[in-house]
């Protein structure tokens, strides 16, 4: 990321704000300030859904062991840029080099590598009558949001979007406001794995305006979010 302003990352590239509204991004243990951020209001958000839905059609249509194959290449590349990773969260949220390193960018990774295993074997379940038979199958949900605190960004960023992304669904990502970094950058290194456009949509703002358009948009239709126990029953309130 070398430009000082940075956009929502919407159907497979960045895309400008409709509005001027911007974000400081700070250093937390400088102040200084690392970029800024355009923030996505309620039109970004709809493109961003608007996206997620012609990725679904795409990512939904491939077979569980080639989306396997996609998701493995992230975590193939999330490792091949661990110091990288490390060191935008480290100036992001501040936390120590070594945790980032060793935990939160290795977990990432472990945890896509896990859901690309378990994509392929994901089935339903046949039941043999007397004279006739009946099946289940599994089929994905649709669009997926993730919305996530600040304190392990790229760590939930990989937690919320891959058991979604290898039953097929696709996601919109919403990271904190204050380490919206390392989301973004696993938006991109997901588009060099082999994600459609589309599938992965991280979308950058304040809970009470982005994230209230994300919770209350009728063609969601799964939410995970991490954070304060009073976000949580707002979130819930909302969505229900």
């Amino acid at each position: 990321m070398t430009t000082t302003t940075l956009r929502n990352y919407i159907g497979g590239a960045y895309q400008a704000s409709t509005a001027s509204e911007t974000l400081e991004n700070l250093n937390p243990a400088t102040g200084q300030v690392l970029c800024r951020v355009e923030l996505a209001l309620a039109p970004e958000v709809e493109r961003a859904i608007e996206a997620a839905q012609v990725g679904l059609a795409t990512w939904s249509a491939m077979s569980g062991a080639e989306r396997g194959r996609i998701l493995y290449r992230a975590a193939q590349l999330l490792r091949a840029r661990n110091r990288e990773l490390a060191e935008l969260e480290v100036a992001d949220c501040g936390k120590p080099i070594q945790e980032a390193e060793v935990v939160d960018v290795a977990s990432g990774a472990d945890c896509i590598e896990y859901f690309a295993g378990l994509a392929p074997t994901i089935h339903g379940h046949h039941y043999g009558l007397k004279n006739a038979f009946a099946y289940t199958r599994r089929e994905p949900l649709g669009i997926c949001v993730g919305i996530g605190a600040w304190n392990y960004p790229l760590q939930i960023a990989c937690w919320k979007s891959a058991p979604a992304l290898a039953c097929g669904n696709t996601i919109v990502m919403k990271p904190a406001e204050q380490t919206p970094l390392t989301a973004l950058r696993v938006a991109e290194l997901a588009r060099e794995a082999g994600f459609p456009p589309g599938v992965i949509n991280v979308v950058n703002g304040m809970g009470e305006t982005t994230g209230a358009a994300l919770v209350v948009h009728p063609d969601v239709d799964k939410i995970a979010f991490t954070g304060h126990v009073d976000t949580a029953k707002l979130i819930q309130k909302a969505a229900a």
